[in-house]
């Protein structure tokens, strides 16, 4: 089963948010271990924070980032957010039916 995996990188740009992607059992939620794999093949030499575990920080002095956190495991489950404002917008452009009352 596939997780994709949404994270942000610190730059001093600015943030950057990318994506990754883990390859699980059905069921199952990606390890610490996997998440350093995929940050490792994506050439991102980190170790998890000691203080949160969806923060990671580079290893070196050096890199070209400050941290890493992850945002969203996404394990293909549905997910549906209702957005007032738009439902409202959306209500006022779907033609009704006369009821003749």
């Amino acid at each position: 089963m596939e997780c994709i995996v949404h994270f942000t990188v610190g730059h001093k740009e600015g943030p950057k948010k990318l994506r990754g992607l883990i390859f699980i059992d059905k069921g199952k939620q990606p390890t610490g271990q996997q998440l350093l794999d995929m940050f490792h093949d994506m050439e991102y030499n980190v170790v998890p924070d000691e203080r949160d575990e969806l923060l990671f920080k580079p290893v070196t002095p050096d890199a070209t980032y400050s941290y890493i956190r992850v945002n969203e495991l996404d394990m293909g489950q549905e997910r549906y957010t209702e957005d007032r404002n738009l439902k409202s917008i959306l209500n006022e452009l779907i033609p009704r039916k006369h009821t003749g009352l």
